[in-house]
């Protein structure tokens, strides 16, 4: 579960890292009126990828988990945080993050392109970044594992 946890961790960096990249080049090109390439699909397309796979690494983590399993129930603030609101939200922005890139690639227009993935991208990173349990959060613990 160690190796698991390592790798949730570590990941989250190359999302958040990604998903900041994909945006500014999606604001570039949506403001910039340029041309949508191959690479702009990519950027894209690897931040989607790493974000699966941290959904893939979370969902393990959570049915694994002796915390979750034998957690204080909704009561108990760090349980709850973790079973319930840092699950839903990360889950809704990896949907997001899923959909708008669906959507991007269906667009003729490479404007079109790069201000679906602007907007979807940008509301899932807020998503994420208020599902992150950030060590000066209060009542989780005291931060990462």
């Amino acid at each position: 579960m160690q190796i698991l946890q390592h790798l949730h961790s570590v990941n989250r960096w190359i999302v958040l890292v990604l998903l900041l990249l994909t945006i500014i080049t999606a604001f570039q090109g949506w403001f910039g009126k340029k041309t949508y390439t191959e690479s702009d699909r990519k950027k894209a397309l690897f931040t989607l990828i790493f974000t699966h796979i941290q959904l893939v690494l979370g969902l393990i983590l959570f049915f694994i988990s002796p915390f979750v399993k034998n957690g204080g129930g909704m009561k108990d603030p760090v349980w709850r945080f973790y079973t319930v609101e840092h699950t839903t939200m990360m889950v809704l922005a990896i949907i997001l993050i899923t959909v708008g890139y669906s959507i991007a690639k269906r667009k003729s227009v490479d404007l079109a392109k790069f201000k679906t993935t602007a907007i979807y991208y940008v509301i899932a990173l807020l998503i994420i970044l208020a599902g992150i349990p950030w060590p000066f959060r209060e009542g989780l613990g005291g931060g990462w594992y």
